[in-house]
């Protein structure tokens, strides 16, 4: 079974990304299992059910039998099946990151043309180099704010920038970088975790946006990510962001865009109640004009504001880490003190 895939996998076209994804993840799973049975002739997938996957046909619970649904969530709840998930690594972490160039106007500089697909000798590499290289400025030049408001923009503005670059951070690490799979989950995601963009929210400190983020992230909807550990490196994901100046900020802000996007599309096909769609569909498209915004506000911003703003977000961090271990301590030997 396990040459069977590794056959399919050589004979794979680049354009079959979704097919190769799974093959990828099955062949991984087989030899893990091999290793680890010691020759036993025991597979958790059934030959039908891997031909089935095999052949691109999608994969229910409902296909599982009894015992295969059980070893399933057994290694669901044990870990197991995220050893087979590659790490990834964030795009703000890069070296190249710190010599990210923008054009006067806020525009790509360079942009990427298409390869031809002779070159592409294995489509795991070329779809790694996808979700880790450096997102593409704006395609066009930024309007002035000026062009788009005659009122003077909020000097709130920049607490509202931690909120929605916190939110970018925690969709990018929810999906392991790859949220071009589930646009439309990853903009929903986006939206609860920001206030800012989902909610209209107005926050007024960097420790009051920080805070309603960080609640969030440990509400039972996401505290299976990790809890407190995953939101403090989160917002060490913001401070680095921010180290990198403003068109590393800009490139964030327009891959958010470009995400938020891809989620209205997905929606506009999905068979799903009309009222509910145009509720979603209103809420993603104010998000997606916003970052827009945002963006051009960020491209105005002096160079000076950005290890700024960065160096208040790491001393904000500093006040969580300091409650948290304080927090400790109490649970530790003071727990009738208020």
């Amino acid at each position: 079974m396990r040459e069977n895939v590794t056959e399919e996998l050589k004979q794979i076209q680049p354009e079959d990304e979704s097919k190769r994804k799974m093959l990828d993840i099955l062949r991984r799973f087989h030899l893990e299992e091999e290793m680890e049975s010691d020759g036993e002739d025991k597979s958790m997938l059934s030959e039908e059910l891997i031909q089935k996957a095999i052949s691109g046909d999608e994969i229910k619970l409902e296909d599982l039998s009894d015992d295969e649904i059980k070893r399933f969530r057994q290694a669901l709840a044990s870990g197991e099946l995220s050893k087979m998930i590659e790490p990834w690594t964030p795009w703000w972490k890069n070296p190249s990151a710190k010599s990210i160039s923008l054009s006067h106007d806020g525009s790509q500089l360079i942009r990427q043309i298409s390869t031809d697909d002779t070159t592409l000798s294995d489509p795991m590499t070329a779809s790694e180099s996808i979700i880790n290289e450096i997102p593409e400025g704006p395609e066009y030049p930024l309007p002035s704010l000026k062009q788009l408001t005659r009122a003077e923009p909020s000097p709130l503005l920049t607490v509202h920038l931690v909120d929605i670059l916190y939110s970018y951070c925690f969709t990018l690490r929810l999906y392991n970088g790859d949220w071009q799979s589930d646009p439309l989950g990853a903009s929903t995601v986006a939206l609860s975790m920001s206030k800012v963009m989902g909610d209209g929210a107005k926050p007024e400190t960097v420790s009051e946006a920080l805070t309603t983020c960080i609640e969030e992230t440990c509400s039972p909807a996401y505290r299976h990510t990790g809890g407190f550990r995953f939101a403090i490196g989160l917002v060490d994901d913001i401070v680095t962001i921010l180290s990198l100046g403003g068109n590393a900020v800009v490139c964030a802000l327009c891959d958010f865009h470009r995400l938020i996007q891809a989620g209205e599309s997905i929606l506009k096909e999905d068979k799903v109640g009309e009222t509910e769609k145009a509720r979603s569909f209103k809420k993603l498209h104010a998000a997606g004009r916003k970052l827009f915004f945002m963006t051009c506000w960020a491209h105005e911003q002096p160079t000076e504001a950005w290890p700024s703003l960065a160096r208040i977000v790491e001393v904000q961090k500093a006040a969580f880490e300091e409650l948290d271990s304080g927090s400790g301590l109490r649970k530790a030997g003071r727990k009738n003190n208020p």
